[in-house]
């Protein structure tokens, strides 16, 4: 990990998600471990020959075959797995780029851990100017070893000095005497972070890309050129705050205890039950003195950040007080009522605007309209309903394009045509909001259909496709635009099967598996999908809606 940050500029969590791709294609061994040591019955041998035709490292790797491999003596083993080796030879064609980085790293890593030693002869020459005394220092490569596979650890040619004997004596070209200034050390590198947190006890191979990547996904850190982590103000903020109100909450100590702890678990020296129950009542304790001390978290934060009461602009009502909630566009985007003092999530990279001051009939919060932009998807939302699913069969996260209500205006069952035409579970639902030019999308992936453009109205209809079971749609054309006979503009039909309606349909935004050409094929490759995951009306609204109570 540190190597993949410093040298190759790949970050630790892509660094482990590219190794343990190359792991599951059966490039390289095991990536997750901190083994350094080799088993005595590990083919060294073996491993090596497979890299015989790479041309790479060809010619190291035969005369290195040839003289005989120099088996590590050194490492650590961690009793899991084999240090990381390559499995079979590989190119950059069949990799891509930072795949074969990384495995050219493992690889000439390998190579080296099982060639002679690099030997040079260093030599330091003391010499006297007036009535000073100096020293210069030089190397002179004697035999290369294993830098030849590595050759950045390798010596160069720039300290290699010129040969002398004692008593010489030499010109001096020129004295001058330096002013500089201390400066405060650079932010931490990704790499000395890593080794930090390994000198401290946090985190194991595995998990430690996940620490990182969390603090830089919330926003605690940015990472700058070089792979520097620079703290942002919120990270500075938050860590003064914790420092302040319970230092070993930042300290790594306690972590680095449990740690140790769970270490013990492993040998048999401690008990699983005991460690367990002394770990949950610390955090129990400490959690309960943070609570009552978060006053002084707030005056903290405060101090940089407005309150967030304060920051927003209304945008709409809250279902309990029916006061206006305010927008908090800074990421994450959400909704929060100063007065109840709650607040709710919303969909992310996106714009939020009011759907018609329309409310959920279940909880009387006004609806907002989420929207990727003119091309892509959109959807209205209960911003409570959001944050707390109100069915069962509903997860946290679902827009009413979702929801499973039985007979609200906006829901699934009122606004579902047939299932999409690209993924499995997903629904085409209309988008209400489109018009004029009307388009239905899929509440799973990124699907989205126009049809019907300069219609005046479409509506989903109550009726089903006696041969799809997609919900049938009625639309009202525009009388200067229509496509049916005789200057009519309504027409009911479905979207999948209907003759009238098979040239006015339009996918984008996806890749499909089934063609949706013009034609017969088309429109059976629809009505088999529909007929597969169209979500059925149900014919009694109330006793679908009780069945959810019941």
């Amino acid at each position: 990990l540190r190597v993949a940050s410093s040298a190759l500029g790949i970050g630790p969590q892509h660094t482990m998600q590219t190794a343990e791709r190359l792991y599951t294609q059966g490039y390289i061994s095991y990536p997750r471990t901190e083994t350094t040591h080799y088993p005595e019955n590990f083919d060294l041998k073996g491993t090596l020959k497979q890299q015989i035709n790479c041309p790479m490292w060809a010619e190291e790797v035969k005369a290195l075959l040839s003289a005989g491999i120099n088996r590590p003596r050194k490492g650590t083993d961690a009793g899991d797995h084999p240090p990381i080796t390559p499995m079979r030879a590989s190119s950059e064609g069949e990799l891509g780029s930072d795949g074969w980085r990384l495995y050219e790293y493992i690889t000439r890593h390998f190579i080296a851990t099982i060639s002679q030693d690099c030997k040079f002869l260093q030599t330091t020459i003391d010499f006297i100017i007036g009535n000073e005394a100096f020293s210069c220092t030089g190397k002179t490569l004697i035999s290369p070893g294993y830098t030849a596979v590595m050759p950045w650890q390798g010596i160069a040619l720039e300290e290699a000095i010129p040969t002398c004997e004692r008593g010489d004596i030499f010109t001096v070209d020129e004295m001058k005497l330096v002013e500089r200034q201390t400066s405060p050390p650079d932010y931490l590198t990704e790499a000395e972070l890593i080794t930090l947190m390994e000198k401290h006890g946090i985190g194991t191979d595995a998990s430690i890309p996940v620490h990182i990547n969390n603090i830089c996904q919330r926003n605690y850190v940015t990472v700058e050129s070089g792979r520097k982590l620079k703290p942002t103000n919120l990270g500075i903020v938050l860590v003064h705050g914790y420092y302040k109100t319970d230092a070993e909450l930042v300290l790594p100590t306690i972590r680095s205890a449990v740690e140790k702890q769970l270490n013990l678990i492993a040998l048999g020296k401690a008990n699983y039950q005991q460690v367990l129950q002394h770990a949950l009542d610390i955090f129990k304790r400490k959690f309960h003195y943070f609570v009552d001390s978060i006053t002084s978290m707030d005056e903290l934060m405060e101090v940089s950040f407005s309150p967030i009461a304060a920051s927003g602009k209304p945008l709409s009502r809250c279902g309990k007080c029916h006061r206006f909630m305010k927008y908090i566009q800074a990421k994450p985007s959400r909704l929060h009522c100063s007065h109840c003092d709650e607040t709710y999530s919303l969909p992310q990279n996106g714009a939020i605007k009011l759907y018609k001051e329309l409310r959920c009939p279940l909880d009387e919060f006004e609806l907002v309209l989420w929207t990727s932009g003119a091309r892509g998807k959109s959807y209205p939302l209960c911003p409570y309903c959001f944050s707390h699913p109100p069915f069962r069969d509903m997860k946290k996260g679902m827009g009413c394009n979702e929801c499973t209500h039985p007979s609200c205006q906006h829901s699934l069952n009122s606004l579902g045509i047939g299932q999409c035409v690209e993924c499995e579970n997903g629904v085409l639902v209309l988008d209400p909001t489109s018009g004029p030019k009307w388009r239905m999308a899929c509440n799973k992936c990124n699907v989205v259909v126009h049809f019907f453009e300069h219609a005046h109205k479409v509506q989903v209809a109550v009726e089903s496709c006696d041969a799809c079971d997609a919900s049938l749609v009625a639309v009202d054309f525009n009388k200067t635009r229509t496509p049916l006979p005789a200057g009519e503009t309504q027409h009911t039909g479905c979207v999948f099967c209907d003759p009238v309606f098979q040239d006015l349909v339009e996918l984008k935004h996806a890749t499909m598996r089934h063609a949706m050409h013009r034609g017969g094929g088309a429109r059976r490759g629809g009505r088999g999908r529909g007929r597969r995951g169209n979500p059925k009306k149900p014919k009694d609204k109330m006793a679908a809606l009780a069945a959810y109570f019941v």
